[in-house]
């Protein structure tokens, strides 16, 4: 048996590259990503950046800790508690501190080399440097009114430097500057200019014991005592790379998924058409006295001889991808600074036995059908398949379209919202992806006949031609034209959910504010100097929310945070349509809460416990109740309850009557004097559109490695395709064709198996684009479909391209020889 295996994988090579190849690239990439995933679990133990040097530092509390049955549950707080000046002055009489104010800086224009300065930096006041990575590397500390330490890069000791803080723009005089930190982007005040620009004091670092530093905060105070290892939760954004972390997680993770789930397609489709062509090798087998059993048996060992060889390769391959991807994830921002592959091992395990038991499953079918050939097929030269629907793959094609059209009814009607989950979009589509393309040979004979219909009818024989050939080799039409099915349909589906969710919360957010003006910092909180310019003007209503979170306990274990917004109900009311579904708006008051449809208390009256973005425990009553949309209509609060959180968005609205261009002049007046944005709610709205992000850069990784299995199925599939054909072209040679019609035939053909597939991918995208859509009908959100029309565009020409060189190529090489000699061989 291993004989005739070693035998049949020498002379039948071509019929078997394309799947070790696609196996190979498979396991490869499972690998690579295995390994990436791997270097995730277990990151290197992150010491303190910015508080390095600090004893002790004392700070609010920055996460809620709620106890319930199942143990204690954590949820991180939007807004700590600023350290209240009796308990700093207690601490001062333990020993010495310094007193830590950050604020939002930005830079603008300036004179010389301080031009440079741009962008969001953070305000503090010079004393605490010494307990930070900070040290002057030129000039001195700042120590009059008006001036400032900034990094090297920025600007140089002597400059004059245009600088917005909380109470505007302001020119500053530098004084001297310190090296850059990776971590933030500072500024470092007098300890007089920090205190009037940021009055709150948001840590204290404490030269004292420990335990002193506890006794004088006290139990209950709401404060953190951070010492060691945990004065990282002091750092700027002390969960940057947790968070960046889960998204290379689910990155990685889809990226597995998909490979293994086109693999398996493409390594199926390949064992099957390669027993389809040797349909007489094993009829004369069995004619020798083969049984079906041997005959099976022959077909599972060249499978998993290729899954062994690809599977090898493969974790090799794995090898040297890891660290090329931890890199190239690390210089597109998507991974920490410090991401870099491990020595784990289980990640090739993992690789190499799923690549072995995806060509084991390839082959199951094939080694089926294969058993099943009778003695009589040695004779039998039929140029038209049969059978290519077994019972086995009806029934499971149902059960998977059943199973899919099942979950998608469910969700409508149970769960709208999510269906509009990433998790839910890049992997519920698969089902019906894969129904589809059991049934491609069923499916395709009637979409090429509709295809080919005029071009028959044509003059000319090409027309014609193309419809009988394709219609008769049915296998060798749905090898070609299933992996471009599965390609347009993930292309199509993925990036088409992605801009049709991106498209509707714009229409949403658009639709929900109707002021005329809307004014933003893009760096932090507006000042409140412009607030308070706003309302002085003439003819303006005004409205100025708070960014903040409520966090709530849901069924007894889960502790759930929500974005919030505190508003001013009456202002908000008149310059915001919100999708009230019970209660009113204007209801609002400091003993209640607005919530949406996915609370689990979510009716008018109700009392429900919340703790607050500051982490203070309140039970609030609802007073309105939102629709669920498309998951951002979060929570709503008055001022009271946002203690912490700034003013970050004003929205003016023009009165009846008033004269709008003046009232715009005003504001925009107002916006250049405090450094503040304003824009027209159309700009605004398409300013805050959701961008691609790392979830568009996942869907593109996703779909270059479907792009790259459809080649490699389009190319190995025409090259064997185009072995069997050899005597069909002679005969055209014979019949009178040159050889540039015979080519042109091929190519033609390519390209009408081609459009078959895309056009079947096109369906199967827009079943899953019409869910889609009526998951936001459900949650009644008026938005088209967005058809990624250049995204599936480029996967079909790209597929058409690849199938007409590897159609042609192999016919061109094959008209060299004589059409006599090529009629009269034989199999």
């Amino acid at each position: 048996m291993l004989r005739l295996v070693l035998r049949g994988l020498r002379t039948r090579w071509v019929t078997l590259a394309g799947s070790f190849l696609a196996l190979a690239l498979g396991v490869g990439i499972v690998a690579t990503t295995g390994l990436a995933l791997a270097a995730t679990f277990a990151g290197p133990p992150q010491a303190p950046e910015r508080f390095a040097a600090a004893p002790v530092v004392v700070r609010g509390e920055d996460e809620v800790r709620v106890r319930t049955p199942a143990g204690v549950r954590t949820q991180k707080l939007t807004d700590p508690r600023p350290v209240p000046a009796a308990v700093a002055a207690r601490l001062a009489g333990l020993g010495r501190t310094e007193l830590d104010r950050t604020f939002v800086v930005s830079g603008g224009g300036a004179d010389g080399a301080a031009g440079r300065a741009s962008g969001a930096m953070a305000g503090h006041p010079w004393s605490v440097a010494a307990a930070t990575p900070y040290r002057l590397l030129s000039g001195r500390a700042p120590a009059a009114p008006g001036e400032v330490v900034i990094a090297t890069g920025t600007g140089s000791a002597g400059d004059r430097i245009t600088l917005t803080t909380p109470a505007g723009p302001g020119r500053w005089t530098v004084t001297g500057t310190v090296r850059p930190a990776p971590f933030e982007h500072a500024v470092f005040f007098t300890e007089a200019d920090a205190a009037r620009l940021s009055p709150d004091i948001d840590a204290v670092v404490v030269h004292a014991a420990p335990a002193k530093v506890r006794a004088a905060v006290g139990e209950g105070s709401g404060l953190a005592v951070l010492t060691g290892d945990d004065r990282r939760r002091a750092d700027p954004d002390p969960d940057r790379d947790a968070e960046a972390l889960v998204s290379v997680n689910a990155l990685l993770g889809t990226a597995a998924g998909i490979t293994a789930f086109v693999s398996v397609f493409v390594v199926a489709y390949t064992f099957s058409f390669a027993v389809a062509q040797r349909r007489r090798e094993f009829g004369l087998l069995r004619m020798a006295g083969a049984t079906p059993g041997q005959v099976r048996r022959l077909v599972y060992a060249e499978g998993a001889l290729v899954g062994l060889l690809a599977s090898a390769a493969g974790c090799r391959l794995g090898l040297s991808g890891a660290p090329r991807l931890a890199h190239r994830m690390v210089q597109q921002g998507l991974a920490p600074a410090w991401f870099a592959v491990g020595d784990q091992n289980w990640p090739l395990h993992t690789a190499f036995w799923t690549g072995l038991a995806v060509a084991l499953t390839g082959a199951v079918a094939a080694a089926h059908r294969a058993g099943r050939v009778r003695p009589a097929e040695a004779l039998r030269d039929a140029a038209v398949d049969s059978g290519t629907m077994p019972p086995v793959r009806v029934v499971l094609g149902t059960a998977v379209l059943l199973t899919g059209a099942v979950l998608v009814v469910l969700g409508l009607v149970q769960d709208p919202a999510g269906l509009l989950k990433r998790k839910t979009y890049t992997t519920q589509p698969m089902l019906l992806i894969t129904g589809c393309a059991l049934f491609a040979p069923v499916l395709v004979r009637p979409a090429l006949r509709l295809l080919t219909w005029l071009p028959a009818r044509l003059p000319g024989a090409t027309g014609l031609l193309v419809r009988e050939n394709a219609s008769a080799g049915l296998r060798r039409t749905a090898a070609v034209a299933a992996p471009v099915l599965v390609t347009v349909a993930l292309a199509a589906s993925l990036m088409g959910t992605r801009a049709t969710i991106d498209a509707a919360k714009a229409v949403e957010a658009h639709g929900q504010v109707t002021a005329d003006f809307v004014a933003t910092e893009k760096h932090g909180d507006v000042p409140q100097e412009f607030v308070d310019r706003a309302r002085r003007i003439e003819g303006a209503r005004v409205s100025a929310s708070r960014a903040t979170s409520v966090t709530v306990l849901e069924e007894g274990t889960a502790l759930i945070r929500s974005d919030a917004r505190a508003v001013d109900p009456a202002d908000a009311a008149a310059v915001s349509a919100l999708p009230v579904v019970a209660g009113r708006l204007t209801g609002l008051d400091d003993d209640s809460i607005v919530v949406n449809e996915e609370w689990e208390t979510h009716r008018v009256g109700d009392r429900v416990r919340v703790w607050l973005g500051d982490g203070r425990e309140v039970t609030l009553r609802v007073a309105a109740v939102l629709a669920t949309g498309t998951g951002d209509n979060g929570v709503y609060l008055t001022p009271r309850h946002a203690a912490g959180a700034g003013v970050d968005r004003v929205e003016i609205a023009v009165r009846a009557g008033a004269d709008r261009r003046a009232v715009e002049r005003e504001l925009r007046a107002a916006g250049r004097a405090t450094g503040t944005e304003v824009l027209t709610r159309d700009a605004w709205a398409a300013a805050g559109a959701p961008g691609g992000g790392s979830t568009r850069t996942g869907l593109l990784m996703i779909l270059a490695i479907a792009l790259v299995y459809t080649g490699i199925a389009l190319a190995n599939t025409q090259v064997m395709a185009t072995a069997e054909r050899v005597r069909d072209f002679a005969v055209l040679r014979l019949a009178g064709a040159t050889g540039a019609q015979v080519l042109r035939l091929a190519g033609a053909e390519a390209l009408a198996v081609v459009a078959v597939g895309a056009g079947l991918g096109g369906a199967v995208a827009a079943l899953n684009l019409l869910g889609v859509r009526a998951a936001l009908g459900r949650l009644g959100v008026p938005a088209a479909v967005v058809v990624p029309w250049e995204a599936a565009g480029a996967v079909v020409a790209v597929s058409a391209a690849l199938a007409v060189v590897f159609a042609v190529l192999p016919a061109s090489f094959a008209l060299r020889t004589r059409p006599v000699e090529l009629a009269g061989a034989r199999e």
